[in-house]
């Protein structure tokens, strides 16, 4: 309603056929950023203040996060007992490869027995049966074992993620800055109860303010990006700053005039939204009047 409100004096000013000393008037806004929470708990802290400035990723309050905390520790210990069970399997097959090398040594002897004709034929394949037997064993005991490592490795990566995801829970806890700029308002206090997506302060960077005004379609064929253009800043009364502005943005889309001022000659009338950045001295606010000159 503003916006249509405003585009009905630009309109009414530049269509009506007075004489003005600018081109298209507007108003100054800057990028405002609403931070919302991202955790649920209480406010612990929340130490900023309505117009207080604020630099890109300052801690400016905390959440609770105890109970995180006290998951995260469990889970820990969790890993801990797990990566505590896994199975030594060189120490639970040592046994079975010392009888298999005990065996071969064995069959070793009897076999050049069984050249001096001091064996049989027998002792040799009971032997060689015996080791075929321990080799089996060792080769089931191996993939038993290596199986329940790995079972035991994968559960440990599950609850590693697990406690990556608290510690990022934990880290949002943390109310951070996401840009630099001045705290316009602050929604929420310490001491309140906090939840994902509530809104906690709103930000905006007064240094990068710019005058939001509207040109009709044959003005838009005498202005492009870049171009420098005189805006004056209207304080009210005779108080009047100029600044140099630089067209910053032009919207892409047209819009019609509003309903409440057309007449049959300016039914078809289209405006266009231009943006306009301007250097902030200081004195420059929100919401204040402004004109532009080309």
């Amino acid at each position: 309603m503003k916006r249509l409100a405003y585009i009905a004096t630009a309109l009414l000013t530049i269509g009506c056929g007075t004489d003005t000393t600018f081109d298209a008037q507007g108003t100054f806004e800057a990028t405002e950023v609403v931070v919302s929470s991202e955790a649920t708990g209480r406010i612990l802290s929340f130490d900023v203040e309505e117009g207080s400035t604020i630099a890109c990723n300052d801690v400016v309050g905390a959440i609770d996060s105890l109970q995180l905390h006290l998951q995260r520790k469990q889970l820990v210990a969790q890993q801990a007992a797990l990566l505590g069970s896994r199975p030594d399997i060189n120490k639970q097959v040592s046994s079975l490869r010392e009888q298999i090398a005990k065996q071969r040594s064995e069959k070793t002897r009897i076999e050049n027995m069984l050249r001096d004709g001091a064996a049989t034929q027998k002792q040799y394949d009971d032997i060689d049966a015996q080791i075929k037997v321990l080799e089996s064993q060792l080769e089931a005991t191996l993939s038993t074992l290596d199986k329940n490592t790995a079972t035991i490795n994968n559960n440990s990566t599950a609850l590693e993620a697990q406690i990556a995801a608290l510690d990022d829970r934990i880290a949002k806890c943390s109310i951070v800055a996401p840009v630099s700029g001045t705290v316009l308002v602050k929604y929420a206090e310490e001491g309140e109860l906090a939840s994902v997506g509530k809104p906690l302060m709103k930000v905006a960077d007064l240094e990068k303010i710019y005058l939001r005004a509207y040109f009709t379609s044959d003005q838009l064929s005498k202005i492009k990006l870049g171009d420098e253009v005189k805006v004056i800043a209207d304080f009210g009364g005779d108080e009047r700053y100029d600044y140099v502005g630089r067209i910053a943005w032009i919207s892409s889309e047209s819009e019609f005039t509003p309903k409440t001022i057309q007449t049959k000659d300016s039914r078809a009338n289209l405006v266009y939204a231009v943006k306009i950045a301007v250097e902030n001295d200081g004195k420059l606010k929100i919401g204040l009047q402004g004109e532009v000159v080309l």
